[in-house]
């Protein structure tokens, strides 16, 4: 497993500075990664568990990552904006993500209401891939078609925050089908199956 130190860095965003961590790997590669956290108001940040476990998954295949905090978490500027300015965050941080490793591909990730955010962005900008960790896709906006991009979708079947049946057949219904990964008897915070997590985005990465 890679050990990977972070390091801080200040971004310019769209209602002001951007928190956020750069962790890079240090390898050559196609690709650079950002990874979008939980509801604001419920906790979430760009140090949530399943973030971060995320992120080791995507230095263990060799991608640098960007987490970082949306509006009004931790040192980010701005204030909650239901989900439209986080993705205006998500943006910010893809372009100096792009400015930081010129020449490659942004992959972007989220966990719950960030996987409704990274799905946003997706449709925003070119990106090539998406990984939702279970997307809270039906809590927001159950209208947002499937991405141009390759999308797998990582689900725990016994989740309490997100619905996963709902999940299953909202993913089913798009076209292209996005790839799922419905992993028995997981909740939605992984307690005690981040391991699981893990090998599920490694295999994205490689087989998605």
């Amino acid at each position: 497993m890679a050990v990977v130190r972070g390091e801080p860095v200040c971004i310019d965003g769209p209602s002001g500075t951007v928190e956020a961590v750069v962790e890079d790997p240090g390898a050559g590669g196609a690709h650079y990664a950002i990874i979008c956290h939980p509801h604001p108001l419920y906790g979430g940040t760009m140090d949530n568990k399943v973030v971060t476990s995320v992120a080791r998954a995507l230095h263990d295949c060799a991608i640098p990552t960007l987490r970082f905090n949306f509006r009004g978490v931790g040192q980010s500027g701005g204030t909650y904006d239901n989900g439209i300015g986080e993705t205006a965050d998500a943006a910010a941080v893809a372009a100096w993500g792009a400015m930081r490793w010129p020449g490659r591909s942004v992959i972007v990730a989220g966990f719950s209401f960030g996987g409704y955010v990274a799905l946003r962005l997706v449709g925003q900008i070119a990106a090539d891939r998406l990984i939702g960790v279970a997307p809270a896709i039906l809590r927001f906006d159950a209208t947002l078609g499937a991405p141009q991009c390759p999308f797998t979708i990582i689900q725990g079947d016994a989740d309490d925050v997100v619905d996963p049946q709902a999940v299953i057949a909202w993913a089913a219904a798009l076209s292209p089908e996005p790839r799922l990964i419905v992993l028995p008897g997981v909740g939605h915070f992984f307690h005690g199956r981040l391991h699981d997590l893990r090998d599920a985005v490694i295999d994205a990465i490689r087989n998605g």
